[in-house]
């Protein structure tokens, strides 16, 4: 006789204004099992799991805990029934300790005043069982994306789910966190944990996930053993056709004209004496380990923190960049790897950001916009970016993760931008919208577009890019040609004084 599931999920209803989020979507989840849930952005996996946790309630179907309905009305009641999540979207309180956070509305008392101390060595409890080394009294906001997703994981663990959602938990983790990561659910399952793992990294689905199930459109596709089920399978299930990911040839653009140039950067310990540059039709991509300073070099080249010293040079001409609007003035514009806090206004339309970095040409007399015009130009980039949206007015925070990153790709398309720094460019995005995103810059790039790609991700800036900058510690280590190895990477990325030989290609 079968075990009874620990999550059974039938006949599952979702509709939003103007979307049919799922449609007859089922999910099971087994005890001390590590299940998949995949499917291209908009396919409904993060609005099941919503249902399972009480964020949003169903429209139709049945929710089966240990074989018995219930009703999940809200992310309390499902945390009291042992149901946590951790969110793609990051759900911190900025200006909270790492451990206010954890414990927020279960904070330790002592005669009725709050007992810091127990908060402070419950925290610590927690992160040793993580071996994660971070100080309970952090500040959230003084934190890089990487170690705030650590804490979401750390509260979630607090509650002692015996149903653990993960939603896209290693998106801004390195290797050597993600190892940590993956003792820390092995564990777990050796408990008997329920963990639903939601991530659009294949190799990380064949390494921990014991089952996957696939979900298309916002319906139920299928589900197979992860072992046994080629990776190619699992795509063609995902999004319906095959994918093609042949490299391109790398344009020989030794004699393009330098579009942006550094020199000298720094910026306290986070930045050491950077020099770098990125010619016209080129894609530079800027790779290092967590904390090497890639994004700090693109905050201060954009204007988003001020820099000690360095010169930027555009086009050949020195410029004084110390806001985003001077940079953007000069024709840089930069994607920032927090899309939720600096790339969109999630609470306006698509219309709306799509138009945000542009309003001055859309502004006719007496600074009455053109809506028709707006419209006109949002329309043209859900189509050349296959944005799922049911039309230009959708509220932004209403996307799923990958289409608001489109729609931020697309602000700084139609602002038209000569030098753009791609920070995590396909963070949270599934291998469909990867392959359309990679099609995209590379056209950029032939089109004359600078452009500058910062990835976690090895595989992803071996497949962009037509030279390689390596990070280590704040200091620029070396700079590889395209095609290089995995191997050659890593060891600029771990070598912390700058290499005697850097190699250069065009």
């Amino acid at each position: 006789m079968a075990s009874i599931p620990l999550v059974d999920m039938v006949g599952i209803d979702k509709s939003f204004p103007g979307v049919r989020a799922l449609s007859q979507a089922r999910f099971e989840l087994k005890a001390g099992e590590v299940h998949a849930l995949m499917g291209e952005n908009g396919a409904g996996k993060s609005t099941l799991m919503k249902i399972l946790s009480g964020v949003y309630s169903r429209d139709a179907g049945e929710v089966r805990l240990n074989g018995q309905p219930v009703e999940i009305t809200s992310p309390r009641q499902a945390q009291d029934m042992g149901i946590g999540i951790i969110h793609q979207e990051l759900a911190l309180m900025r200006d909270l300790t790492a451990a206010q956070n954890i414990f927020i509305g279960r904070e330790p008392r002592r005669f009725g005043l709050l007992d810091e101390g127990a908060l402070n060595r419950a925290a610590q409890a927690i992160f040793d069982s993580m071996n994660l080394r971070l100080s309970p009294t952090v500040l959230v906001e003084s934190l890089t994306i990487a170690k705030q997703q650590m804490v979401e994981i750390a509260k979630a663990l607090s509650y002692r789910s015996r149903v653990l959602i993960m939603d896209e938990p290693t998106a801004a983790l390195n290797d050597a966190e993600i190892a940590e990561l993956f003792t820390i659910i092995n564990r777990l399952k050796a408990e008997g944990v329920g963990i639903v793992y939601i991530s659009h990294k294949m190799d990380e689905i064949k390494r921990i996930s014991d089952r996957v199930t696939v979900m298309r459109d916002g319906e139920y596709v299928g589900t197979v053993p992860a072992a046994d089920t080629p990776i190619e399978t699992i795509i063609s299930m995902m999004v319906g056709r095959t994918l093609t990911n042949e490299v391109l040839d790398i344009p020989n653009t030794a004699a393009n004209p330098v579009a942006l140039e550094v020199r000298n950067l720094n910026r306290g310990r986070d930045i050491r004496d950077v020099s770098l540059m990125v010619r016209k039709g080129e894609i530079l991509g800027l790779a290092g380990l967590m904390g090497a300073g890639r994004t700090e070099v693109a905050r201060a080249i954009f204007g988003a923190d001020p820099r000690d010293s360095g010169e930027i040079w555009v086009n050949g001409k020195r410029v004084g960049i110390s806001s985003p609007k001077d940079a953007v003035r000069s024709g840089i514009g930069y994607l920032s790897e927090d899309r939720k806090h600096f790339g969109l206004a999630t609470g306006l339309d698509v219309r709306n950001n799509i138009a945000l970095a542009s309003l001055k040409r859309f502004t006719g007399p007496g600074g009455v916009l053109d809506d028709r015009a707006m419209h006109e130009v949002a329309e043209k980039y859900i189509r050349q970016l296959t944005i799922k949206t049911p039309s230009d007015t959708q509220e932004a925070r209403l996307l799923s993760g990958g289409n608001q990153q489109k729609v931020v790709i697309a602000k700084w398309l139609l602002r038209d931008c000569d030098i753009l720094i791609f920070d995590e460019p396909t963070r949270g995005i599934d291998v469909g919208a990867k392959a359309e995103i990679y099609k995209l810059l590379n056209a950029l790039a032939e089109q004359g577009r600078a452009i500058i790609v910062i990835s976690s991700e090895l595989p992803e800036i071996l497949r962009l890019s037509h030279r390689i900058a390596v990070m280590c510690e704040g200091r620029l280590t070396g700079t590889l040609p395209g095609g290089s190895s995995q191997e050659e990477i890593m060891r600029l990325a771990t070598q912390r004084e700058a290499a005697m030989e850097v190699r250069h290609a065009g």
